[in-house]
């Protein structure tokens, strides 16, 4: 385990790092002591960053971040890192997450015991404490999935929630893509 009084210093340097990157530092874990130390990196798009995180942004921050720990010498000896994104399937816990989240699939677990599945339509920006999710539900094999009515929640009316896959969504756009001109007019 990594010394406790080295901990901050850490955080201070990856922080550093990260955020000249153009990113923000979503986590960090530092497990394990001398040869066995893991540096885990948890990077995200700041709030108004329209980019995606892709794997070059994700090998520019990992040299960052390698060689400010570096430099800064703040972990004796070897150590192993380790960086990448808050995943496809993230949880929402912060109201960015549910910012970014905005026309994604969502799943919501509601503090009453439901669940709630559907397309995150809307995030309160301001005040009011509401989340606007447009129900979807999956009528079988080889058929549309159906929309509900919206629903509007309470930010206190969560338990938690997480970002669906939502494999639907790419076949649907590239289809689209696929499908030229819709007006039947030719290209040109």
């Amino acid at each position: 385990m990594v010394a406790p009084a080295t901990a901050p210093r850490v955080r201070e340097v990856v922080e550093a790092a990260v955020t000249g990157a153009g990113l923000l530092l979503d986590g960090l874990d530092v497990t394990g002591s001398g040869r066995s130390t893991v540096v885990r990196v948890v990077v995200d798009l700041v709030d108004d960053d329209p980019g995606t995180l892709d794997l070059d942004r994700v090998g520019d921050v990992t040299r960052a971040v390698s060689d400010a720990l570096d430099a800064a010498d703040v972990l004796p000896g070897a150590y192993t890192l380790e960086v990448g994104s808050p995943g496809a399937e993230r949880p929402l816990t912060l109201a960015r997450h549910w910012r970014r989240a905005r026309g994604r699939t969502v799943v919501v677990r509601l503090v009453d015991g439901r669940t709630l599945s559907g397309r995150l339509e809307q995030v309160a920006d301001g005040d009011t404490p509401d989340l606007v999710v447009v129900p979807v539900t999956a009528p079988g094999k080889g058929r549309r999935p159906v929309q509900g009515a919206p629903v509007t929640l309470a930010w206190d009316d969560v338990r938690d929630a997480r970002v669906q896959v939502d494999l639907a969504a790419v076949r649907d756009d590239e289809a689209d893509e696929g499908a030229g001109p819709r007006d039947g007019a030719g290209e040109g």
